[in-house]
Order: C-alpha cells, then structure tokens, then sequence
C-alpha cells in the first residue's frame, strides 16, 4: 500500500514532467470527466440515493447537472482563460512588453464534503485540471458510498499519475495533511478548517476554505408572507437542511410569527405530503452522530411542527421551534439540519444588532417590499 507520502511524490513528479501544462492534455482530461459524469449517471444516482436518500431529480439537479455545467464553461472558456494578458506598462517597463501569463501551481489537494459529496469535490476539480495542475482528491469519508464510487472512477477515465484519489478517515486525512501541496481546497465546518489551515501555514500553502455558519432569514412585516415562506422552506429542508447556505434560523416581528409557522406548514405539506417520512423527495440525516447531535438541539425548545424522529433510518421530520431564545443551545451552532427556529425582534434595526453581534454567516436572505430595508 503507497504512503501519502508517494502518492502526493508520484502525482508531483507526474506534474513535474509538464504534461499536464498543454492546453490539448488539459481539454482532454475534462472531456474524460464529462465522460465519465454521462456514462455513470446511475452509479452516481445509486451511491446519492445510497449515502443520503437523494431522489432521482433531486440528485440530478443539485449533484449531476451542476457538474456538466462547470465543464461546459470550463472546455469553452479554457483558450482565454490559460492567455497571457496584456497589463498596462509604467515607467519600469515602458520599453517592454508586459503580460501577466497564468500559469499551473502544482499539486493541489481538495478534501470534499459529505452534504454534496460528488459535485463538491468534482467542480473545485474540474477548476483545478483546467488551471493545468496535479490534484490529490480526497473525498469524504462520511458518505462512503460515494467515496467507493469516486475512487473507482477517476483511474478509470483521468491520468492516475496526476489525479490520484486517497480515501479513508481522520487518520488518512491527518497524514495527507502533512505533505507539501501548492494550494488546499477544503469544504466542510470551521473546526476542521483550522486544522487545515494550521496545517497549510507549515509549508506557507495557500488555501480555500468554503466553511459554513448560521445563515439569518429576516422577514419584513409588509412582505409577501406565501412567497417569503415557500422559499425559505424549499431552502432551509432541502437535503434534509445539511447545506451551507441552508437558511440557519428565521427573524420576524412577534405579530407575524403565527403566520410564518402556517405558511412553512402548508408548503411542507405541498412538498413532502401528509407522511413526510415516505416522500421520496425528502432525503436522511447522513449518520446516526449528527442525527443525536441535532436531536439534541431539540431539548427545552417550543416545537410549533414536527420533531418526529427515527434513529434506525436517519429521519428528522421537518421541524418549526417557535419563541426561542438567543441564548439556547440551538443557537449557539450551525444547525445543519431540518430544524428551524424562529426568534421574534421588534424591527430591522434590532435584526441587524443582533445578527452583527454573532459571527459573520455565509449567507443571509431578506424578505421585504420596502428597498430601504
């Protein structure tokens, strides 16, 4: 069995000899990839619905079609991207002709995440490959359905030399994380993400850290209530709540809250059905510790919908937490699942307080008719 220490050595030397520099290699490796993405569909489909409870279109459209998207613009824009550009000239070199050319790092290291484990780990891998680097991928152990697949694949359609796939756990990860890379992509939580960057720092390696945090709703009094709330419940429940940009929790006035609870209700059942836990449509919680880790967020709290849970399968119904305070436990972390809490301010000024006061989320939704707002 190769150490990380020759898999991360072969796939240097590999890129040392320059063949992965050329634009035709470059081309040529996508075009495999797109391959691969349309021949395996289904083993692809199969390992999602496997890990997750992806369904069908569901899988297709956040996993598959994303990735076919990225090598479509990738393969087109690779001519103008990889061309030298002509930079404006100053008194150092004004008798000369000066470009900025783009040019490859060198072995880059991408750890995927387990939410959206296929496109997660094949788009940062497609921008790499059309930059002219080597990569070590490392998928996500968590779904190991798909870790399997991915490491079966890639050898069978990109270079093995330059594109080696490294699968296994912490320990594999922490050994990996010890080698020399020219640049890290990792996406995943914050503590893992400070352990990746401590580790960066070592060889000064620059890094790309896609982290999540607890992503604020507020909703306006005057707003469009049916709309605001189809569309936080599609984003908030899809896969099952474990995305990044998830809505996290939800700000409104104390009058509304009522109202906010049955509009996210009458859209679940639209969505999922009377029996939610048949619905094809509505994934798993991915493994039994973020299961117990999210049902735990659940203790003490008001639950206006929802809170049925089966440990065997993985499920946590969709769920609604009413009149919560800022100071609980759900509160304190990303939640990164099917429950929503929602906490009452007397107007956007107080919303905007006390979102400033907590970390900086990734993303942040608002819904109001006043553009002042």
């Amino acid at each position: 069995m190769e150490t990380m220490q020759q898999i991360v050595g072969q796939a240097r030397a590999a890129f040392n000899s320059g063949r992965c520099r050329s634009l035709g290699f470059r081309m040529q490796q996508l075009k495999a990839l797109e391959r691969m993405v349309q021949e395996k569909e289904k083993e692809i489909l199969a390992a999602l619905k496997a890990d997750l409870h992806k369904s069908g279109p569901s899988a297709y459209s956040h996993e598959i079609l994303g990735v076919l998207k990225e090598l479509a613009l990738a393969m087109d824009k690779l001519p103008s991207w990889a061309a030298p550009q002509p930079v404006k000239r100053d008194l150092l070199t004004m008798r000369d002709e000066a470009y900025v050319c783009p040019e490859p790092l060198g072995v880059v290291l991408i750890i995927g995440a387990w939410n959206y484990p296929f496109v997660l780990v094949m788009q940062p891998l497609i921008g790499a490959i059309a930059a002219g680097n080597a990569v070590v991928v490392k998928p996500s152990e968590i779904c190991e359905n798909m870790a399997r697949l991915v490491s079966d694949l890639l050898p069978q359609y990109l270079d093995q030399e330059l594109y080696p796939v490294v699968t296994g756990g912490v320990p594999e990860t922490t050994e990996l994380l010890k080698q020399r890379f020219d640049h890290i992509l990792y996406t995943g939580n914050s503590t893992v993400g400070k352990i990746v960057m401590a580790a960066a720092a070592k060889h000064l390696t620059p890094v790309t850290l896609e982290l999540g945090g607890k992503s604020p709703c507020y909703i306006d009094k005057d707003c469009d209530l049916a709309v605001a709330c189809r569309r936080i419940t599609w984003g908030k429940y899809m896969n099952c709540g474990q995305t990044c940009i998830a809505p996290d929790y939800i700000l409104c006035d104390p009058s509304i809250q009522s109202e906010v609870v049955e509009n996210i209700k009458a859209t679940l059942q639209e969505f999922y059905g009377e029996d939610v836990k048949s619905s094809p449509d509505y994934e798993r919680i991915v493994n039994k510790r973020h299961f117990k880790r999210i049902l735990g967020l659940l203790d003490g709290q008001k639950i206006a919908h929802g809170g049925e849970a089966d440990e065997a399968s993985c499920f946590i119904a969709p769920t609604i937490l009413t009149d919560v305070s800022p100071e609980s436990k759900v509160m304190e972390e990303e939640i990164f699942g099917p429950v929503l809490p929602i906490l009452t301010v007397k107007n956007v000024d107080e919303a905007i307080e006390f979102i400033n006061r907590r970390e900086k989320p990734l993303a942040l939704y608002v819904f109001s008719n006043n553009k002042k707002v």
